[in-house]
């Protein structure tokens, strides 16, 4: 029972910190450009990733796993850093964040679609309810307006793209990867392919030289590091934690998120940002309850 609650609190602490990654990548990228910024926290978690979880052979990994799985994941962290880091305004960058969390109910929507397994109809409201949070979080201060939802987009299209298109990955990721995997976890490779992709960019790219200040080192240190440790707390939470306590508590995420980056971020989110949030957060719940697998019954 001891290692069990071991596990558990590990996988809450990879909750805790993945919830601070909006702040901490647009903090960055404020620094050192959204490519070059990103380049740096995913080299340096990559590093990480090496020392403290190792990098297991290639061959003992399928292969369609590393080209398809590892595709998807380095596409997915490329759209969602750069999302994050080419938003016109620090409050923005949050909204790429929530966008980035329709990836639960888009997992269900998936799984639904494909599946031949019955599910209660209350799972599509459900997914719709996320939509409509984004949708009244990007309509501004007003209420909602697809009129002033589109102005708001039209005024930076690459990053709302990217954010969209993140999600859609993630979900499609979360879908396939288990089937693919066969048990193995690749993580430190797809972080160091992550890291090769955007120094590739950031090279090909017209953005600025990097510039370090003290600062700046901080904050890619602490991004690069926190991001490592997410991934690295996660693999041990689910080796033996309680998942359901902690599949519960990952869908608070959005919640989690928004807060750790209006701190981080030192910015005041609107009673409707709010209001957003917590209708995304409320609908993946609800998505996961309807979906999720129920234990036989002993009698």
């Amino acid at each position: 029972m001891v290692g069990t609650y071991k596990f558990t609190i590990a996988g809450a602490m990879a909750i805790l910190l993945w919830s601070a990654i909006v702040g901490l990548v647009r903090s960055v990228a404020e620094q050192l450009g959204p490519i070059g910024g990103a380049a740096m926290i995913y080299s340096i978690s990559a590093v990480f990733l090496v020392i403290f979880v190792g990098v297991p052979r290639p061959k003992v990994f399928p292969l369609r796993y590393l080209l398809v799985g590892g595709g998807l994941f380095v596409s997915y962290e490329i759209c969602l850093s750069l999302a994050l880091g080419m938003a016109n305004s620090r409050t923005q960058a949050v909204e790429m964040g929530l966008i980035n969390y329709l990836w639960p109910s888009l997992t269900v929507l998936m799984a639904v679609v494909t599946s031949s397994k019955p599910v209660s109809k209350l799972v599509y409201p459900a997914i719709a309810l996320s939509f409509f949070g984004v949708a009244w979080t990007v309509s501004g201060d007003g209420g909602l307006s697809l009129t002033q939802m589109a102005v708001n987009v039209a005024d930076n299209p690459a990053s709302y793209i990217m954010a969209f298109v993140g999600a859609f990955i993630w979900a499609f990721y979360c879908n396939i990867t288990k089937r693919l995997a066969d048990g193995k976890n690749a993580i430190t490779w797809f972080f160091i392919a992550t890291a090769i992709a955007l120094w590739v960019k950031y090279g090909i790219s017209s953005e600025s030289a990097l510039v370090f200040t003290s600062q700046a080192v901080k904050d890619c240190l602490l991004a690069g590091v926190v991001i490592g440790s997410g991934y690295a707390l996660w693999n041990i939470g689910i080796i033996g934690g309680n998942m359901m306590l902690l599949a519960t508590l990952s869908y608070f995420t959005p919640l989690l998120s928004t807060f750790f980056s209006a701190f981080i971020l030192d910015i005041t989110l609107t009673a409707q940002f709010w209001q957003g949030v917590t209708m995304v957060t409320f609908a993946s719940l609800v998505c996961w309850w309807l979906t999720r697998e129920k234990k036989a019954r002993q009698d």
